[in-house]
């Protein structure tokens, strides 16, 4: 029977957007928001990086600025700088890879579920639990055909990472060419990353049965305030298995490849300009002409063309000396408040009776921190404090600030001692 466009079923908001609208929709005067995944200055206000700002300047001073469309796979200098990026430049220089320019991080999750689905065909799709919600989104809308599965992540005894529990699910359960993905760095929602031993450990179990790593990296050198600290995983994964300098070849017989979702909205802090890149690592005697023809096809029916200024920016930054140095200086910036911003917080709630320990606000690492927190104490901390965070216990810690820090700790420490341990 034909659809009944009168009976589409209406779908609840997204609950990251559902919870910023209810806390814009607050009025109370001491009212938090620990929810968005933006950064925030020490007085809660949004903040241009200082590279961004005097990229901008030079932009617009620049005579024939012009507004044309980019080619679809978008623009090729940015590409190239953003793969040095991601890769290291030697390295990057070194592999069988093919870039396409995106709508973002959702943009490159979105398009490499859709290539994948259609030229890989794999199986099953492993996402980690927790993640970050839209990954299930992305391939449930994007790769309908690819069953979801998933691997265990966050041990909440510990609130630590479950990496055997991982590890013996992609054993059990992956089969060849089944994709994973993971984390680069700064896990959302967790903040819990695997050490570079574990990471290794990941990647022998991921080349000895075939499958294919998908990186999803939207917080390279905001998570330590070091972008080569923070791209040791790719690194690791790609050099080991992909580089022409003595690792795997097809004749090798490993995995198909491996791929990049790569954001710069938060390292960049240009959140609305939608800069990201997708990158398909190959074996290096597998020919890429016919992947990167796809890419191009998908892109083209979804977006046709990638929005230009964004990537200007974040160009005009990577390719000066004096620009990358400034913004390297901002990463350091947001990194280090974010830590002090941990170590305060626990240092505030634990100064109360029976908050327990909090000492996993410190161990995690980036914006976001999985604070143990069950449903229960999220929607007391709403509803009778005013503090906005994700149901899962999801707390963006660049919403605390000096200014509301104690508030926010005697809130946290009272939905404890109401709703009992914050990890029950």
């Amino acid at each position: 029977m034909p659809g009944n466009l009168a009976e589409i079923p209406e779908l609840p908001l997204d609950e990251a957007f559902a919870l910023t609208a209810a806390f814009k929709a607050d009025q109370h005067p001491q009212k938090v928001s620990l929810g968005a995944g933006v950064y925030r200055d020490g007085q809660g206000k949004p903040w241009i990086l200082p590279s961004v700002r005097e990229a901008k300047r030079i932009l617009h001073e620049t005579e024939n600025l012009d507004h044309e469309y980019l080619p679809i796979q978008g623009s090729v200098p940015f590409l190239n700088l953003a793969k040095d990026l991601i890769l290291g430049k030697s390295l990057a220089s070194s592999v069988n890879a093919v870039s396409v320019q995106t709508i973002s991080g959702t943009g490159a999750n979105h398009v490499g579920a859709q290539f994948l689905a259609q030229q890989l065909q794999p199986r099953h799709v492993f996402i980690s639990d927790p993640t970050w919600n839209n990954h299930h989104l992305v391939w449930t809308v994007g790769a309908p055909g690819v069953k979801q599965k998933t691997y265990p992540y966050y041990d909440a005894a510990t609130q630590s990472l479950d990496f055997n529990g991982m590890i013996k699910s992609l054993e059990d359960d992956a089969v060849e060419n089944d994709v994973v993905i993971l984390h680069a760095c700064a896990h959302n929602p967790t903040g819990i990353d695997p050490t570079q031993e574990q990471w290794q450990e990941i990647a022998q179990v991921v080349r000895r049965k075939k499958l294919f790593a998908f990186f999803d990296c939207a917080y390279q050198g905001f998570a330590t305030g070091d972008p080569d600290i923070d791209a040791y995983s790719v690194r690791y994964f790609t050099e080991t298995m992909f580089s022409t300098e003595g690792s795997m070849t097809k004749q090798d017989n490993g995995p198909a490849g491996m791929c990049i979702a790569q954001s710069f909205a938060k390292n960049f802090g240009l959140y609305g300009e939608r800069v990201g890149a997708f990158h398909l690592v190959l074996p290096s005697l597998t020919p890429n002409s016919g992947a990167y023809s796809q890419l191009l096809r998908l892109g083209r029916a979804e977006i046709s063309n990638p929005p230009l200024f964004g990537a200007r920016i974040v160009y005009t930054i990577l390719s000066s000396s004096e620009l990358r140095s400034i913004w390297l200086q901002d990463l350091k910036t947001m990194a280090r408040r974010i830590g002090d911003v941990r170590a305060t917080l626990r240092r505030q709630i634990e100064a109360r009776p029976h908050s327990g320990d909090w000492g996993h606000l410190e161990s995690q690492i980036g914006m976001f921190s999985f604070t143990g927190l069950n449903e229960k104490q999220v929607l007391r901390l709403r509803h009778v404090h005013h503090i906005y965070l994700m149901l899962n216990g999801r707390a963006s810690l660049s919403g605390v600030n000096q200014d509301n820090v104690e508030y926010v700790a005697a809130a946290f420490n009272e939905v404890v001692r109401y709703g009992g341990d914050s990890t029950s």
